[in-house]
């Protein structure tokens, strides 16, 4: 083989490494990747029906129930314009209470019962996540324009 033929061959070689490493990449990440949307969003089926995703808001005033043998705890997540009914089987956070922010992660059932794998709480008195308040705003500006017309 002569050295041109040698040094093209490696070039190939180290391009399609490349390829094949940025492909496992891109993979990996996309199978990570967890989308957030709001009770409103959800209700409006903008959210994907057997895939994991978000959803947050605050929990909702006299919402929380557990049951009494295990540790199953079923809830309401709204964000003021629609609520969405919420399961989780675990521990909750410390700082989960009624009235406060909350964001859940895990999928829709068909009879649109959100059945969270992991429940986050908000860590302190001002903080709630971006997308969480941003979705609360909006569904405050939407119920202001619907109650205006």
């Amino acid at each position: 083989m002569k050295p041109r033929h040698k040094k093209l061959a490696i070039i190939t070689a180290g391009v399609a490494a490349l390829g094949v490493a940025s492909v496992l990449v891109l993979n990996a990440f996309q199978s990570n990747l967890v989308f957030f949307f709001s009770p409103s969003q959800v209700v409006a089926k903008e959210a994907p029906i057997g895939k994991s995703f978000r959803i947050g808001g605050l929990v909702e005033e006299g919402s929380v129930k557990r049951e009494d043998s295990s540790t199953t705890v079923r809830f309401a997540v709204t964000d003021t314009a629609e609520t969405i009914p919420v399961i989780y089987t675990g521990i909750l956070p410390d700082l989960f209470r009624e009235g406060k922010g909350v964001v859940a992660q895990g999928k829709i059932s068909a009879d649109g019962i959100f059945m969270a794998d992991e429940v986050l709480a908000k860590h302190d008195e001002n903080y709630m996540p971006p997308e969480a308040a941003e979705a609360l705003e909006q569904a405050g500006k939407a119920q202001k324009a619907s109650l205006a017309q």
